[in-house]
């Protein structure tokens, strides 16, 4: 007993390793989307897998994975699709995990206004925010209807997606969140809906997935990055209300009503196992995206995702 009471002794006075540092770049502000990030550091997920993570809103949100090919961040939450473009570019990125597993864009209009559906955006104006890939999502939505993407003006709002709707600015914007655009509208009195593109000819995908330099990443790192947000997520499933408590009281702009509501919608769509990936999901968007003639070829799988833990 006394030898373990020595041991014990040495290793209380020992100082604390070091934890290892990581920086994140977000997609987006801080929103609803980034629950388990932010559960995850506030229930000290981060620090019991030897993390110190600096978590990165974005100036520009075209720039994270750009940023992390470039070697200046370890993370970035992206979307599958830009990320299939990014490969073909030759960006040195792969999908390292998901965040939100299902798609959340969708192209919105005004719930009372002229457009019924798609085939009326023929000649219209319609916003985005961030370039390529919803190219080939809006073609696709578009030509179910008839519409080809020469017949409509394409307009960059960047982040004001659902006001420049409401303002007139544009007819419909594609790249607005489900969960979050559609809730703004509501709740300012000025109802949107949502045509859900996974409806409307694109293929399933995921949403919002963590990329990183396969060339720079440290695998043993992300992988500790990805079992933090998974235990987040699980606590977010099991306590949504004081997971949503702990969440908004980051920051006093999260909390009110569309974020409440945001927070809701977003909760069952979080990846449980953010280290898994389903392999068909990804080959057929490489699909969809040569048929859409985005692209001039079919990369593999594996040259878009990888399962860190298995490096």
């Amino acid at each position: 007993m006394k030898h373990l009471i020595t041991a014990a002794a040495i290793f209380a006075a020992a100082p604390a390793m070091a934890a290892d540092k990581m920086t994140l770049l977000l997609d987006w502000f801080v929103n609803p989307d980034h629950g388990p990030i932010i559960v995850a550091e506030e229930n000290g997920y981060f620090a019991e897998q030897g993390l110190e993570v600096e978590i990165v809103p974005p100036a520009d949100p075209s720039m994270p994975p750009r940023l992390v090919a470039a070697g200046q961040a370890d993370l970035a939450v992206s979307y599958q699709p830009s990320l299939h473009l990014q490969v073909h570019e030759g960006l040195p990125l792969k999908r390292v995990g998901t965040l939100v597993a299902t798609p959340l864009n969708c192209l919105l209009v005004m719930k009372d206004g002229p457009i019924k559906t798609p085939a009326d955006l023929k000649g219209k104006k319609i916003g985005y925010s961030v370039a390529g890939v919803e190219e080939a999502v809006l073609g696709a939505v578009l030509g179910k209807y008839g519409v080809d993407l020469a017949d409509v003006e394409l307009v960059n709002v960047n982040f004001s997606l659902g006001p420049s709707v409401m303002s007139g600015q544009v007819s419909a914007v594609i790249g607005a969140y489900r969960n979050f655009e559609l809730n703004q509208m509501d709740i300012e009195g000025a109802p949107g809906t949502c045509f859900y593109i996974e409806e409307e000819g694109v293929p399933s995908y995921d949403e919002l997935i963590y990329v990183a330099n396969p060339d720079t990443m440290d695998a043993d790192k992300v992988a500790r990055f990805l079992a933090a947000t998974e235990k987040a997520t699980q606590y977010i499933v099991n306590n949504p209300v004081k997971s949503w408590e702990i969440f908004s009281a980051t920051s006093s702009e999260l909390q009110d009503e569309l974020n409440k509501r945001a927070w809701v919608d977003t909760l069952p769509r979080f990846a449980l196992r953010p280290a898994g990936f389903d392999a068909g999901r990804y080959a057929r968007f490489e699909e969809f995206l040569k048929d859409s003639g985005m692209t001039d070829s079919i990369k593999p799988v594996s040259d878009i995702t990888i399962d860190v833990t298995a490096q």
